[in-house]
């Protein structure tokens, strides 16, 4: 399970050797339900280099350390979850293993975050997957 190898990685592990504290590519307040408990938490968000990364605060520096991260070319889908929720602005990101739902400030953050995110698992997502590569020369005839 996704969040239980986040959890056992710790901290130091969840930078991904990207510098989340330089230029992010979108970054922004969302409030994030959470994995164990499902209470709402506001977290800080930064998008850069196909990696979504949350902090409790807003100021990040190189000695910040990700709250958790979640990887673009780990997920299938982005989109918006208003009618799953029956929350304004709510939007869920899916992986193979788990469903996780935020809430933006805003229909247009909710846009900019959904839009992102979607253009980062395209750009970071291999185009063909391991199980989807067929061996033609060692298939019976």
């Amino acid at each position: 399970m996704l969040s239980l190898w986040r959890a056992a990685m710790g901290s130091a592990e969840l930078d991904c050797g990207v510098e989340f504290w330089n230029s992010p590519e979108l970054s922004g307040w969302l409030t994030k339900q959470d994995e164990y408990i499902k209470t709402w938490r506001r977290r800080w968000f930064v998008l850069k280099q196909g990696k979504l990364f949350w902090f409790k605060e807003s100021s990040i520096t190189r000695e910040s350390r990700p709250r958790g991260v979640i990887v673009a070319t780990n997920c299938r889908t982005v989109k918006g979850a208003e009618d799953v929720l029956n929350r304004s602005f709510a939007f869920e990101i899916s992986t193979p293993e788990e469903t996780m739902f935020f809430i933006a400030d805003s229909e247009k953050e909710k846009e900019d975050w959904i839009n992102s995110i979607g253009r980062s698992i395209v750009q970071h997502s291999r185009s063909v997957t391991t199980n989807e590569i067929l061996d033609y020369d060692s298939r019976k005839q």
